[in-house]
C-alpha cells in the first residue's frame, strides 16, 4: 500500500492514542492540503468517538488556515448524545495552530415515512476530457485521483460556464474508510468560477463547507461518482456554489454547499 495513500494517511490517523498523522506534497493545492483530505482526516477522528457504530448524516466544515504538508494532530470531543443523534466536533492542528474546524452529525436509522431522492442519468465518461490531460493546469493532488470533465466549465476555459459536470474516483486503495471516501469525492470540483478566467493563477479556496450525506456511505457500493455542481453567484471576491454527488448508478448519495473566496485581480 502506498504509504502517501489517502487509506494509509487514515490508517496512520485511526490507529495513533493521539490522533496523529502525515502527509505529503501530492496531497496539496498551492500552499495548502486538498480541503477533502483534510475534512477526511477530521471525520476519521469524529468517526472513532462513535466506533463507527452509526451512519454520518452531515459534516460542516470551517478552513481556517493553510495546512502545509508534515505532520498534524486532531483533537475530538461529543458534544452531545442523545437517544438518535450524535453531535461531534473536531479542530485540526499543526504546530499548535488551529487550521480546521469542524462539526458532524451522527443519526441512528428510524422506520418512517420516505421520500426517494431524484437519480440522475449521466453522460459517459468517455465523452470528456481526463482529468490527466488537463493536469498542467490544476494542482497536485488531482494526481491522487481518476476522472473527466464532462462540461464545459473547466477551470480557466474561459467558458463563462456555471456548470461543472465530472466523473471522480481515487485511484489508491481506502477500504474501511467510507465516509471518508465519499467526503474526499465531494472536495474534488474546483470553484466553478475559475471557468469565467482564461488564464492562471486566480487564487481560490474554501472558507466554509456543507455536506449532507443522502444515503449512508457504507453502504453505497460504487466506486466512481458523478458530480453535478453549480455556481450560484460570485461578488466581490466571494463566490457561492452547490453539488449533487451521485453513485456510477445515477442515485444521489450527498449535497455540498460552499463559500469560497477568489483572487482574480491580483
Amino acid at each position: 500500500m502506498d504509504s502517501n495513500g489517502l487509506g494509509s494517511i487514515l490508517q496512520r490517523l485511526h490507529n495513533s492514542d493521539d490522533n496523529r498523522s502525515t502527509f505529503d506534497e501530492s496531497w496539496t493545492q498551492g500552499r495548502s492540503a486538498f480541503g477533502g483530505l483534510s475534512a477526511a482526516m477530521a471525520v476519521t477522528a469524529m468517526d472513532k468517538l462513535t466506533a463507527g457504530e452509526i451512519p454520518l448524516r452531515s459534516l460542516m466544515v470551517s478552513f481556517i488556515a493553510p495546512l502545509p504538508p508534515g505532520e498534524v494532530q486532531l483533537e475530538a470531543t461529543i458534544q452531545r448524545q442523545g437517544r438518535n443523534v450524535t453531535q461531534t466536533s473536531a479542530g485540526l492542528y499543526q504546530d499548535g495552530q488551529l487550521c480546521l474546524q469542524a462539526m458532524a452529525a451522527y443519526g441512528v436509522s428510524r422506520d418512517e415515512l420516505a421520500v426517494p431522492a431524484e437519480t440522475a442519468s449521466p453522460v459517459s465518461r468517455e465523452s470528456g476530457l481526463q482529468i490527466e490531460q488537463h493536469r498542467k493546469r490544476l494542482p497536485a493532488f488531482l494526481g491522487r485521483f481518476d476522472g473527466a470533465w464532462v462540461s464545459d466549465a473547466l477551470p480557466f476555459s474561459g467558458s463563462n460556464s456555471r456548470q461543472l459536470d465530472m466523473w471522480v474516483r481515487h485511484r489508491d486503495g481506502i477500504s474501511g474508510f467510507a465516509n471518508e471516501k465519499l467526503v474526499a469525492i465531494a472536495d474534488i470540483p474546483p470553484p466553478v468560477i475559475l471557468s469565467f478566467y482564461e488564464q492562471p493563477p486566480v487564487p481560490a479556496s474554501s472558507l466554509t463547507w456543507s455536506l449532507e450525506f443522502v444515503q449512508d456511505p457504507k453502504l453505497i457500493d460504487s466506486d466512481w461518482f458523478y458530480l453535478e455542481f453549480t455556481t450560484e453567484a460570485a461578488a466581490e471576491g466571494y463566490t457561492q456554489q452547490s453539488g449533487r454527488i451521485y453513485s456510477q448508478d445515477g442515485r444521489l448519495c450527498a449535497l455540498s454547499r460552499q463559500c469560497m473566496v477568489y483572487f482574480g485581480n491580483r
